[in-house]
């Protein structure tokens, strides 16, 4: 079934125009567990220094109402690539780990697929965290790390998922194993293992590369980035470079040179990082002029961990680095939103959205238009004068006459939000958020359970902080959002 769409896919890219034939390069910067307030220009109060991000923001078009399918990494990532929500798959909440089997289903066509066959240069660079193929070794332990023999060659990489070629971790950087990947292979197989670690420097205990480094590991993917780039640039077929980074996420360790640059701990130092990182890409665009007709994507997979304390004299991370959260004074790592990561609540999947493309649009635009992640397939389909897949990216929904002027909003269908510990939903729809659930469904207290009533309604254009539960007042709005919901989710 993959192979007759991937074909349909073809024809439809053989008979298109010239015009259509000289689309732009695509760069997706995939920031990892990056707050809505990490980034000085969404967040004016922050004194962590984002030059970069700053002047992309004044050179593209900021989405001020965007939104992540998941507020934790895996389904994230799956929505992503998929233009699906991830809910619609095996995984219905939490995350996968650094030796899961792979979770995209071998017909799905992701991004990578579609450019592949519009002739893109595909190419993956970063945190995958969507399952590899390492091959079991028989003599292995079920669900030990002996149970694998990572000398040998992967069954399956992002390269089965469209991806021409793949350089990549296999999970978050606080999960084992700590190595690379490049296309099939173990890039270093010669391993030591490392003991479980605190935050901020947090790992968990397991088997490392020799050759691997927590805080060398950004500019390790920097420099396969940037190569990447430069070897493309000089062909003929446009590039398609994904770079899901390692960070702010823990281990929080940033290099030698960005340790205190910030004044805000650790954390703080570890945005700074990121931010150049994404400045590296930006001038390396620049430096091989092509930075006209590319099209850059910057955003983050979900909320940042950080909580925020109401207090302006308590210990928090900048006086305490192995403390996990800012007092309201020193930084807001999710702005004013309520929550963090994991949680349905706006600071666990409100991102900093970004989008520039010089040839296309000028910058220095902000939309209020509410757009979640899986949005960026239906987009990138129109980007390129093709069409969508036929039976995939069913939760994608372009977002790409707003960039271009066309329109001003889309009115796209309801963005169907999902936690990370419980799994639980919520349903936004213009002005209004209905959470399915009686708490947070995740980290912020109350968690609360899915479904459990009495559930949750917040006016967000008169409430951003969700400070205001509407349930018992708007009774006709929450029985149509109810009627939406069940809809939009159907049987999965």
């Amino acid at each position: 079934m993959k192979a007759f769409i991937l074909f349909i896919v073809l024809v439809s890219f053989i008979s298109c125009s010239t015009e259509e034939m000289n689309s732009p390069n695509i760069v997706i910067i995939l920031a990892d567990d990056m707050g809505y307030g990490d980034v000085q220009s969404f967040n004016s109060e922050s004194e962590i220094p984002t030059p970069n991000l700053n002047k992309l923001s004044e050179e593209g078009i900021m989405f001020m109402d965007a939104h992540t399918p998941s507020s934790i990494c895996t389904p994230t990532r799956y929505g992503l690539l998929t233009g699906r929500y991830c809910w619609r798959t095996s995984l219905k909440r939490g995350v996968l780990r650094g030796y899961s089997s792979p979770l995209i289903e071998e017909d799905r066509i992701t991004i990578a697929d579609y450019l592949k066959e519009k002739g893109y240069k595909t190419g993956i660079v970063g945190k995958w965290h969507l399952g590899l193929g390492f091959q079991k070794n028989t003599t292995g332990k079920n669900g030990s790390e002996k149970e694998f023999d990572l000398t040998k060659t992967l069954h399956s990489s992002p390269n089965n998922n469209g991806f021409d070629y793949s350089f990549v971790l296999p999970a978050s950087l606080d999960f084992e194993p700590y190595l690379y990947v490049r296309n099939y292979e173990v890039v270093d197989t010669e391993f030591d293992s490392v003991p479980t670690t605190k935050f901020p420097h947090y790992w968990r205990e397991g088997v490392k590369s020799k050759s691997l480094e927590f805080d060398q590991v950004l500019d390790d993917l920097l420099v396969e980035a940037k190569g990447f780039i430069e070897k493309e640039s000089k062909t003929t077929n446009p590039f398609f470079l994904y770079f899901p980074l390692t960070a702010p996420h823990k281990p929080v360790i940033p290099t030698e040179k960005f340790r205190g640059i910030s004044g805000r701990g650790p954390y703080g130092d570890f945005i700074s990082q990121v931010d150049w990182t994404a400045g590296e890409i930006f001038k390396t665009l620049e430096e091989l002029n092509i930075d006209d007709n590319t099209l850059v994507i910057f955003t983050s997979d979900n909320g940042s961990a950080m909580y925020r304390i109401n207090s302006t004299s308590d210990p928090d991370h900048v006086t305490d680095e192995t403390l996990a959260f800012y007092n309201a004074n020193n930084h807001k790592a999710n702005g004013l939103l309520r929550g963090i990561k994991g949680d349905t609540y706006e600071g666990g999947h409100r991102v900093p959205f970004i989008v520039r493309w010089p040839a296309k649009f000028s910058g220095g635009k902000k939309v209020n238009e509410t757009i979640c992640l899986t949005d960026i397939f239906e987009t990138i389909v129109d980007v390129t004068g093709g069409v969508k897949p036929e039976g995939n990216a069913e939760d994608s929904y372009s977002f790409f006459p707003i960039i271009s002027g066309e329109k001003e909003n889309v009115n796209r269908p309801p963005v169907i939000h999902h936690s990370g510990g419980k799994g639980m939903f919520a349903i936004r729809k213009g002005k209004w958020k209905m959470i399915f659930g009686n708490g947070s469904g995740a980290r912020t207290k109350p968690v609360g359970t899915p479904f459990q009533e009495p559930f949750q309604l917040y006016d967000l254009e008169n409430d951003l902080t969700e400070s205001n539960d509407l349930i018992n007042k708007e009774i006709e709005t929450a029985e149509k959002l109810k009627t939406e919901f069940f809809e939009l989710k159907g049987n999965d």
